[in-house]
């Protein structure tokens, strides 16, 4: 049994999607890979989405320590922009091989 920020987990995979499972959490990795985005950034990369999913969604990587949300106010407006953390950035490789793998699902379509 694995435990991970007082939750339990029978195996490692499972922790690891449990993570950045979901519908959107590996999209807004995806995005975040480049470099920091602000939130309207992010929503415009996924137009589908709710703002209150993604919202959501980044509050569960923050917490889990995989995004970091930095906020400016030393002038106005407000400025909120996400970016991943140390730990975020050793998923490039798992999020890339992901995004690689659906290409190529995709090209394998006739």
């Amino acid at each position: 049994m694995y435990s991970f920020k007082g939750k339990e987990y029978p195996c490692c995979t499972s922790l690891t999607m449990g993570i950045i499972g979901g519908k959107w959490k590996t999209v807004i990795l995806y995005y975040l890979i480049n470099g920091p985005l602000r939130y309207n950034e992010l929503r415009k990369h996924m137009p589908t989405v709710t703002e209150r999913t993604l919202s959501l969604q980044l509050k569960n990587l923050e917490e889990d320590g995989i995004v970091k949300r930095k906020v400016y106010t030393s002038k106005p407006p407000l400025k909120v922009v996400y970016s991943l953390t140390d730990l975020g950035k050793t998923l490039v490789p798992l999020i890339e091989s992901i995004a690689d793998w659906g290409d190529s699902v995709l090209n394998q379509r006739v």
